[in-house]
Formats: C-alpha cells, structure tokens, sequence
C-alpha cells in the first residue's frame, strides 16, 4: 500500500467504520488503548505522551477534536492547524493505529462506541475528571494518567511565536 493511502486509512471520521474497525480489533483480541486531545501543533511533549500511552496495550487509538470542537473548548483563534492536517499528522506516527474525528466537547460518545481495554488521560487531570472512566471502569479496563513533559505546551509555542513577531 502507497504511503499516503496508509497514513489516510488510519483517520476514521464515520461511527459506523469506527465501529467496524473495533470489532476487527476485539476479534483478533487486540487491547485498545484511547486517548483524546486536540493536538494542535503536535510537539515532543505529545510525541513523549502518546508513545508512553502506546505501551499500554497493542492498539492506540486516539480522539482527536474536530475544529469546531477545539474552538468552543480553546476559542476563537484556535485550532491553528485543521482537523484534516492534524488527523493527518497524528496518522503519520508509526506507534498510532488509528485518529478518531469527534465533533462534541467531550469524547465520551467515542469511548462508549470503542469501549477501550485503557483510558488514558495527562496528569494534569484527577481520575474523577477523566470523562469517559465509568465507561471504562464498568467493563473492568484501566484508567491511567501519565505526567506530561515539563516546558511543553501548545499554548506556550502559540505564545512564544508571536512574541518573535
């Protein structure tokens, strides 16, 4: 399979194809690892914390919002980089199998389709913030936070680029 036709079947934009792809997953008894964010400009603390996600388990899927969802979380001015180009790059890891497009505020209707064997979320949330635990928790799956690299921050690149201007 050409490159660029790898990297685009991994972004699934369609509940049903979602669905489908899960249940190829739970066939082969894959455990599914989930976690969500808007990955805006992707840095060294995203590549450090989905690949510590990626350990958990043998899928790692992720929840990636869509641009009218980073925007009524982050505001106005964000995302700088489209959903299409995010999804994109976010495929292009080898260690990610599959980008996830939801349109809500929260990723909680995804993770009640995926049903992920691992939640995970940074430490910078208490467990009892992590939407979509009960889900998780009520079919005996791990919720897991990680501790996010010190000194990295979309908002704290967003910052720093204007300030060069």
């Amino acid at each position: 399979m050409e490159m660029q036709n790898y990297i685009n079947s991994k972004i699934l934009t369609d509940k049903l194809e979602i669905g489908r792809q899960v249940a190829v997953w739970n066939f082969l008894n894959k455990k599914i690892v989930f976690t969500n964010g808007c990955f805006d400009i992707l840095h060294a603390g995203h590549i450090e914390y989905l690949a510590k996600a990626a350990g958990f388990g043998d899928i790692l899927a992720i929840g990636l919002n869509t641009d009218n969802s980073v925007k009524n979380i982050k505001g106005e001015n964000r995302p700088v980089n489209d959903e299409s180009s995010r999804a994109k790059v976010l495929a292009a890891i080898g260690f990610v199998d599959a980008v996830m497009l939801f349109d809500e505020d929260t990723p909680y209707a995804l993770i009640k389709i995926i049903q992920p064997d691992v939640l995970v979320k940074g430490s910078d949330y208490s467990l009892n913030e992590i939407v979509g635990r009960d889900i998780v928790e009520n079919k005996n799956g791990v919720v897991k936070t990680i501790d996010l690299l010190d000194g990295y921050s979309t908002s704290g690149m967003i910052m720093k680029i204007k300030n060069t201007f």
